[in-house]
């Protein structure tokens, strides 16, 4: 189970204590219902939950769900309530626990379960919800959450869900935050018969059931978001491959399309291949091995469902056919959805406002796989073609405890991938960065994180304290200004440079010098200089091609 700790506190600490990030949203309209959602209140942190078994009908015809889910925990503390989250449309029938049915109280989204005669530190429990509704549809997926009702090309249903952001309470009772995912799943869905229902993990049996319904049952063997829990439901065509590791094991990979895509799929889904061996040298083997890997066809563009992910890019490159380089043919749902794997799903965040972590990470590594596939160069050359979408308009950080969903911009994608690209030319040692990013998801794979977390972790590899650069690119909108002055003589270039930012003490080296072989300085408030020998004024560059700053040439005076 993902525990969370004091780390959570530490680091909303660090990260709010007068920074421009706790200012910028404290004109945000938050409600109590945000509150409610995104806070790890008592009636929350007493305990932990370490099983779900979600038990689900859904009927097409009318758009409605019914059932219950178990929910086994550990007491944390000693406690009598308890709080789980179902969104307000959705009925709960009733709340069972050790065979009596128990009192409730519901506040917007939160609901309050008395488990009397209550639970001790340390001991476990089980209770059940039974509940239905007409679930939350969604109206433009998958950016809002909800179910997507559609039909396909022979008129049957094509069904799908994605709740990132919107929160797993949209459809099932649960303990709706990221800081706590249970050890395992059991997810057991009914639908129509000549239908078929693809989930995460594996597919441990179909049971027929009366009124033309099977049920589908599937586990997961691993610690997941509850956001990650998905059904895709369709008169699907399914093939399989085999994808080897370096060390010889073999992982299972499933496909489930349309069927009228299954020929297209077969070659389209043939990059997952080469996808795994670069994932997998820059930070190890697929990390759900036992659960398999699985892309399943949706009716929306793409979600990064842990083991089984959504796929809705109409088999095209890039995303719908666009946003890379005309002379690259990857498919951008298959490398980034895929690489949510590693960060999102395995390392995930504790918190919706550190959701940089998920993203800048996954954004980063389409750049490692255009470098593994192709060259460095093509690898800068693609992150360059992100920089345009980079607004510098808020903090990468959101607020802390209410769900925060509320990023205006893209830059927790672009910005992101950007900051650590600007990370690897400020380490300036190419074995060191990767050993960093390989390291550290070693470290905590399968856990919950936050940024400090990392930060920490470059501070004790590089033996430099970042602290300032981290606070700058997360906490503040704007980037860090390079202020630089050139003048030639005797056949160089005399540079003099220093920083200018929002952070007070701002100091990340940058680059300078020729454009084919940059030399590292070492900026700071202040003013210094540095000769550069061979280079021509005309010919002088700041690293800000491969580097998120801004330069600014100042004459001399």
């Amino acid at each position: 189970m993902k525990k969370f700790a004091l780390l959570l506190a530490l680091s909303c600490f660090w990260f709010s204590g007068g920074f421009s990030q706790k200012d910028f949203y404290k004109n945000y309209q938050f409600t109590k219902a945000d509150t409610l959602r995104g806070m790890l209140r008592p009636e929350r942190t007493v305990y932990d939950v370490t099983f779900y078994d979600l038990n689900l009908k859904i009927e097409p015809d009318r758009h409605f769900v019914s059932g219950y889910v178990d929910i086994y925990f550990k007491a944390v503390k000693s406690f009598k309530t308890l709080q789980i989250d179902l969104f307000e449309n959705m009925h709960i029938s009733k709340i069972e626990h050790k065979g009596g049915e128990m009192r409730f109280d519901r506040l917007h989204a939160a609901v309050f379960v008395d488990l009397l005669p209550g639970y001790n530190q340390g001991e476990s429990g089980r209770f059940r919800i039974y509940y239905e509704g007409y679930p939350t549809t969604a109206q433009n997926p998958p950016w809002d959450g909800g179910f997507v009702w559609k039909k396909d090309s022979a008129g049957k249903d094509w069904i799908g869900v994605a709740c990132e952001g919107t929160g797993a309470s949209l459809w099932w009772p649960n303990k709706d935050h990221l800081s706590d995912e249970p050890d395992s799943m059991a997810i057991n869905i009914s639908v129509p018969d000549g239908l078929m229902c693809v989930s995460n993990g594996n597919l441990r049996a179909t049971t027929p059931e009366s009124g033309g319904f099977t049920n589908w049952h599937w586990v997961v063997s691993y610690p997941i978001n509850n956001y990650n829990v998905s059904v895709n439901i369709a008169d699907y065509a399914h093939f399989s491959d085999v994808w080897v590791a370096s060390d010889g094991d073999s992982l299972a990979c499933d496909y489930y399309v349309l069927k009228e895509n299954l020929e297209i799929a077969k070659i389209q889904f043939a990059q997952v291949q080469g996808m795994f061996d670069c994932y997998e040298k820059y930070f190890g083997k697929y990390p759900f091995w036992r659960d398999g890997f699985a892309m399943v066809e949706t009716p929306y563009l793409g979600m990064e469902h842990q083991s089984g992910i959504a796929y809705g890019n109409q088999y095209k490159r890039g995303y719908l056919g666009g946003r890379i380089p005309k002379d690259m043919s990857w498919d951008y749902i298959i490398i980034h959805e895929t690489g949510h794997e590693w960060w999102g799903n395995s390392i995930s965040s504790r918190d919706h406002a550190e959701m940089w972590i998920h993203e800048a990470f996954t954004t980063y590594m389409e750049a490692l796989y255009v470098e593994c596939t192709m060259s460095y160069a093509d690898a800068m050359r693609y992150l360059r073609s992100q920089r345009p979408f980079i607004v510098n308009a808020e903090p990468m950080l959101g607020a802390f405890d209410v769900n925060f969903d509320r990023w205006r911009s893209s830059d927790n994608y672009y910005k992101g991938t950007w900051f650590l690209n600007t990370l690897r030319h400020a380490v300036g040692d190419d074995v060191l960065w990767f050993d960093i990013l390989k390291s550290f998801y070693e470290k905590h794979a399968y856990q919950n994180i936050v940024t400090a977390d990392f930060l920490n972790y470059m501070n004790d590899k590089t033996g430099r304290d970042w602290s300032r650069v981290f606070e700058q690119y997360l906490t503040y909108p704007k980037i860090p200004v390079l202020l630089y002055k050139l003048e030639e003589k005797n056949g160089g270039v005399i540079l003099k440079y220093k920083w200018q930012a929002d952070v007070a003490g701002f100091d990340m080296p940058a680059l300078a010098g020729n454009a084919e072989a940059y030399e590292r300085i070492f900026p700071t408030e202040k003013w210094q200089e540095k000769r550069f020998e061979n280079v021509k004024k005309e010919a002088f560059k700041i690293g800000s091609d491969v580097m998120l700053i801004e330069a600014m040439l100042r004459a001399e005076d």
